[in-house]
């Protein structure tokens, strides 16, 4: 987060590509010796340090080596003789300093910062002590550290230490230490009271409340001459550069799809960043292999087969107003979501995304969610437009390659702190993508973007989807709403599956709807959607995940709450895979079989 925050601090996002200064800000990390051997976000964050796109000019690492873990003995704790030796590996200069010893302390840091401003390169300063009173003052270190604990009961602080030193060298009278020992403790006594003072509890600020919850209006549309326009200029490529011939056949189909239909997701999202760059909003898009796409569907940065070199269409504007970031991050997940939460923190102009390689590998950054981009607003008031491209849904992949972990995402939704959304239609994710750049009141948005659909062609649109209207949080299916009995309800992907059934043209008096927004929960249009069947009997939620899982158990009280709109429903069922320990299954045709099942069962046959 600190070397995020730094990158934000050192770019200039006024300009195409994003210009880079790293003596605007100075990124300081403080480590505790056992956190800095043990943690594995210190190696992701390290190997940050001289990529494109993640380097901060130098960092500098401060080991605060009390040379013990808690209560734990170095070793017990590393299997490395020095602490900092994680550091080795990454050519990193260590020095290791006495911290009973204040001028060469100094001295270290002196060096660190010339060897910065020199080299651009991280330092790590091994500052080698001792902690007084155990982990923290109510603790007892002599139950696990008795030798220790008594040297240090017999040992002098280095206040006292240092200042007999100055008084015996003659630089100070014992007066003069005493009367500096005093001024420091009551200015640090001030600014500790200063500190308290400004963190009394108190709620949130209050933000204005535009777009998720009134319905007032975040225009989000672009008019057809500028959708036209930028498209043309996310196509052009400089004189001399040669684009893979068989890219260049599906980039040509890009023209063609605005006069014929079919503007597939990587087309739209292009042009809802070209179109936000156009109005001045930078953005900075990252993730594992994102500049081509996991699954070839970007194409963000062109490769010419035939010299190697690369050209970014977004970086190349001649009317963008703000700078296009993209990057392909190392194989990280901890330390490059938690650098892209504090760029986007201090970055509020930008819209700040991050794509995982697939959804399921969140996993590895779940204590960032948890401690920072779903807490950060009650915790302090820090809010964030970072937005999460986690590909989500079930094609026979296994359990790795599957789900995204909905169900964790909306466990943690609450006090209007994030947004989850999950589109079934590139219109739908470009009206999304500059609503949450546009709209006044920032949260953290986690989008749940699809594998398969990325191609699909029912879930490509028209040019005027997106020359017109809005984010739909629910959408419906149109057709004879007398005859409806049953009305299905679900989410994303499984909705394709359900309407192109073999089935789905026997099932004449069900519907089925598609709700887009999981949090915060569309009640009002999902409780006007049920309402307008006037013979509605069934109402079913139907989903990939299994039960335990997806957004049954978080939303079923509210499906239940817009099921008192339709009097004749009893209860809302659930259509889906059973409870499982497992995501999903491994084997291609046990997948085919339990989704051919779910379907059959949503539209109200029996398998």
């Amino acid at each position: 987060m600190v070397e995020g925050r730094a990158r934000a601090e050192q770019t200039d996002r006024s300009v195409g590509a994003a210009l880079h200064d790293p003596t605007v800000a100075f990124p300081i990390l403080i480590h505790g010796d056992a956190s800095f051997a043990a943690q594995g976000v210190v190696a992701e964050t390290l190997n940050l340090h001289s990529l494109d796109g993640y380097s901060t000019g130098g960092t500098l690492h401060l080991i605060a080596n009390n040379q013990v873990g808690f209560t734990t003995d170095p070793a017990e704790g590393r299997s490395t003789r020095y602490s900092s030796d994680l550091a080795k590996g990454f050519d990193i200069p260590i020095v290791h300093v006495n911290a009973d010893d204040p001028e060469a302390a100094l001295a270290a840091i002196r060096l660190a910062l010339a060897y910065r401003e020199e080299f651009g390169h991280d330092v790590v300063i091994d500052l080698v002590g001792y902690r007084r009173f155990g982990h923290n003052e109510q603790d007892e270190a002599a139950y696990t550290q008795p030798l220790m604990a008594e040297r240090i009961e017999q040992q002098a602080p280095v206040r006292e230490k240092y200042a007999a030193r100055l008084v015996a060298e003659g630089v100070l009278s014992e007066s003069d230490a005493a009367a500096l020992l005093e001024r420091t403790q009551n200015a640090l006594r001030e600014a500790h009271d200063r500190l308290r003072e400004s963190f009394a509890p108190h709620e949130p600020p209050a933000e204005p409340k535009t777009g998720w919850d009134t319905g007032e209006a975040v225009v989000t549309a672009v008019p057809e001459g500028r959708i036209r326009e930028l498209n043309e200029q996310l196509l052009r490529v400089p004189d001399g550069f040669t684009v893979n011939p068989k890219l260049a056949r599906q980039l040509e189909r890009r023209r063609e799809a605005l006069t014929d239909g079919g503007i597939d997701w990587g087309q739209a999202e292009a042009l809802a960043y070209a179109s936000l760059l156009e109005e001045g909003i930078p953005i900075r898009l990252s993730g594992q292999d994102t500049e081509r796409g996991t699954f070839s569907h970007r194409h963000a940065v062109l490769h010419d087969p035939v010299t190697g070199e690369t050209y970014t269409p977004l970086q190349s504007l001649p009317t963008a107003a703000a700078s296009f970031e993209v990057y392909n991050s190392p194989l990280s997940e901890y330390a490059a979501l938690a650098f892209e939460y504090g760029y986007s923190v201090a970055a509020p102009d930008a819209l700040v995304l991050w794509e995982a390689q697939f959804g399921d590998f969140i996993n590895g950054a779940q204590v960032v969610v948890d401690q920072f981009v779903v807490s950060g607003r009650p915790k302090w008031g820090q809010t964030s437009r970072l937005t999460l491209l986690l590909p989500h849904g079930y094609e026979g992949n296994g359990p790795e390659h599957s789900s995204a972990r909905l169900e964790r995402f909306l466990q943690l939704a609450a006090q209007d702190n994030i947004r989850v959304a999950n589109c079934t239609t590139s219109g739908q994710f470009f009206h999304l993508l500059r609503r949450e750049a546009l709209d006044a009141t920032a949260r953290p948005l986690v989008v749940m973007t699809p594998k398969g659909l990325l191609r699909l062609k029912q879930a490509t649109v028209t040019l005027d989807r997106l020359t017109t209207g809005s984010f739909e949080p629910v959408l419906e299916e149109p057709g004879d709403k007398d005859a409806v009995r049953r009305l299905v309800l679900c989410s994303g992907k499984v909705y394709y599956d359900i309407a192109g059934h073999d089935v789905r043209g026997l099932a004449s008096t069900v519907s089925v709807g598609r709700i887009e927004l999981l949090y915060p929960f569309p009640l009002e249009q999902v409780s006007a959607l049920v309402a307008s069947y006037p013979e509605l009997r069934e109402i079913v939620w139907a989903q990939e995940e299994p039960q335990n899982m997806g957004a049954w158990r978080s939303i079923r009280h509210r499906l239940e709450d817009a099921a008192g709109h339709a009097p004749l429903v009893e209860r809302v069922q659930y259509v889906g895979r059973p409870w499982r320990a497992s995501p999903s299954e491994g084997y291609p045709t046990l997948h085919q079989r339990e989704q051919d099942r779910i379907v059959r069962e949503a539209l109200g046959f029996r398998s």
